[in-house]
């Protein structure tokens, strides 16, 4: 019975074995057209048979997922002809399918290069960043990092200035307003000012006491006349002047009221 056994694990065993061994013959048998198909393609390119290089480079990356070679040159042509979004699309493949670090290395590089193209400086960044992951040593790796550092910030910087110069509908709105009161406020002021200055320049004109008739030739100076019937008395002329100096200060109070206040405050802006 134990033979039985032993003798059924061991066929069970055999046919696993002779089974992974067709997996892996049928892999490398896979493997090898795929990379076959790669130099044709290679080839093609060389000739400027973009059509042709490209149909076998799309053959092989369907027949091996193992052979990266083929998407990443493919991604390469792509890039060269200014397909961004498929050499991206190529060099994001290796990136996932690359067990190599340098083949990973290549792959975020010429990702951050198509962000670069692109303009997309802060995701070039990080693509550089994972590349000298992969490769520390690189120094164009590394240079171009800093440059999409370098434009990364000055591009949120005219991005931080160009929101200082919008205004919000609202916040113009108010500055109008703000201002149109501020005017009739002058204007105001200006009115009061005037018209005070006119009375007490309308004061002045009666304020004091007539001049006297000079006498007629031959004839005697009255020692006092007596004023006339519109003349002003002292008694009058000093409540006019209590008035208009209580008007003054009046005028001049409001004055340094709004002086005091100074002008409105506006909301603070958000970011």
């Amino acid at each position: 019975m134990n033979k039985g056994y032993t003798f059924l694990f061991l066929l069970l065993l055999t046919a696993f074995v002779h089974a992974q061994e067709e997996v892996i013959k049928e892999k490398e048998k896979a493997l090898k057209a795929s990379v076959d198909l790669t130099w044709e393609a290679n080839k093609e390119l060389s000739e400027n048979e973009f059509i042709k290089a490209e149909a076998d480079y799309r053959r092989a990356i369907s027949k091996s997922d193992e052979n990266v070679v083929a998407p990443y040159n493919l991604g390469t042509a792509y890039y060269k002809k200014e397909s961004l979004e498929e050499a991206f699309g190529r060099f994001k493949q290796v990136g996932e399918l690359a067990s190599e670090k340098p083949e990973k290395h290549k792959a975020f590089h010429n990702m951050g290069n198509v962000f670069m193209k692109n303009e997309e400086y802060d995701k070039a960044v990080e693509a550089y960043k994972e590349a000298l992951r992969n490769d520390p040593t690189d120094e164009e790796t590394r240079y171009n990092l800093a440059l999409a550092k370098a434009l990364a910030k000055k591009e949120k910087d005219q991005d931080k200035e160009g929101d200082e110069d919008k205004k919000d509908p609202k916040e113009e709105k108010e500055d109008q307003e703000e201002k149109k009161e501020d005017k009739q406020d002058q204007e105001q002021d200006n009115k009061e000012k005037d018209e005070g200055e006119q009375e007490k320049d309308d004061n002045k004109d009666g304020d004091g006491e007539e001049k006297k008739e000079q006498p007629k030739q031959g004839e005697k100076p009255d020692e006092e006349k007596q004023p006339r019937k519109n003349q002003l008395s002292p008694q009058q002329v000093k409540n006019l002047l209590e008035a208009m100096q209580n008007e003054e200060n009046k005028v001049q109070e409001k004055m340094n009221e709004k002086k005091v206040k100074g002008p409105k405050s506006k909301n603070a802006k958000d970011w």
